[in-house]
């Protein structure tokens, strides 16, 4: 049997703190992983500050399960850019300075959010622009054993992947193009019941092809237990052979975000179906 492990989001918690300080917060709040949206301002950061950031996760004593490519500027509604014909160059070169990182940090995952629909550009060249980028990501990622995963996304009415079904699209393309691996599906269960995608349809089918998971509720997509997602389903369904990671990507709603989860299950293999079941699972049956 597989265990699963949480993993804090600290792109979207902790951020109070300067981001090098998230990492020994989240492992004083006792979890044992971390991962983040691309955390430097450019795609090609100075190599100084690349190397602060592999030793704040060293320092912190926590794993950096995943990260993020450099998406462009979140804030302002970008979601990617390796679509984006013009961009080709600057994303191949985060590709490079991504994957130094994770060889350093033992990394195994990154995200390759695909990018908003542009207009003035026709949504098949995005889509050949996208495969070949991806294809190149994931080959570089295959060096040192690592995925890249594909993600829909909701509130980014340009972003072209909605479901589980329009990333699996894209991963059954570059694969048949590139003959690529590594690529995996990142099943963020907000994303997808915001996106009225049938989530349980999505686990079942897709079960395989699930390379981390994201978790949060709505509306709000605040801690689980403050809306209405039935997470504890959604875990019942996808099975306890899942061991990956499960990241915690959701906007505190209370001092203390975390009261909801177990100090004990906060640790590696500390996942337990039963606790997402007593918050979200009953109350939609």
């Amino acid at each position: 049997m597989a265990t699963a492990t949480y993993t804090v989001n600290c792109s979207i918690l902790f951020t109070d703190l300067p981001v090098l300080e998230r990492p020994a917060a989240a492992r004083a709040a006792g979890f044992e992983a971390v991962e983040f949206w691309w955390p430097f301002i450019e795609a090609t950061p100075p190599e100084a500050d690349v190397t602060a950031f592999i030793r704040a996760i060293e320092e912190a004593g926590v794993q950096l399960s995943g990260l993020n490519f450099f998406a462009g500027y979140m804030a302002g509604g970008d979601r990617g850019v390796l679509s984006d014909p013009a961009l080709t160059t600057e994303f191949r070169d985060n590709v490079r300075v991504a994957v130094s990182i994770a060889e350093a940090l033992g990394t195994q995952a990154f995200n390759a959010l695909y990018g908003n629909r542009i207009e003035g550009v026709a949504p098949d060249v995005q889509d050949d622009v996208a495969a070949k980028n991806i294809a190149y990501a994931a080959q570089a990622a295959q060096r040192i054993g690592a995925a890249v995963l594909i993600e829909p996304v909701s509130g980014a009415p340009l972003y072209p992947l909605k479901t589980a079904a329009d990333a699996v699209g894209v991963i059954d393309r570059v694969n048949a193009e590139a003959g690529t691996t590594n690529l995996r599906l990142l099943a963020d269960f907000y994303h997808l019941y915001v996106n009225n995608d049938d989530v349980v349809a999505a686990v079942q089918s897709h079960r395989d092809l699930i390379g981390h998971i994201q978790i949060a509720d709505a509306p709000g997509r605040g801690e689980p237990g403050t809306g209405e997602i039935p997470l504890g389903e959604y875990f019942e369904v996808l099975g306890s052979e899942y061991g990956g990671y499960i990241g915690l990507e959701y906007k505190p709603s209370r001092e203390d975000t975390f009261d909801w989860l177990p100090t004990s299950e906060r640790g590696r293999g500390g996942f337990n179906v039963e606790s997402l079941n007593t918050l979200t699972g009953t109350r939609n049956r």
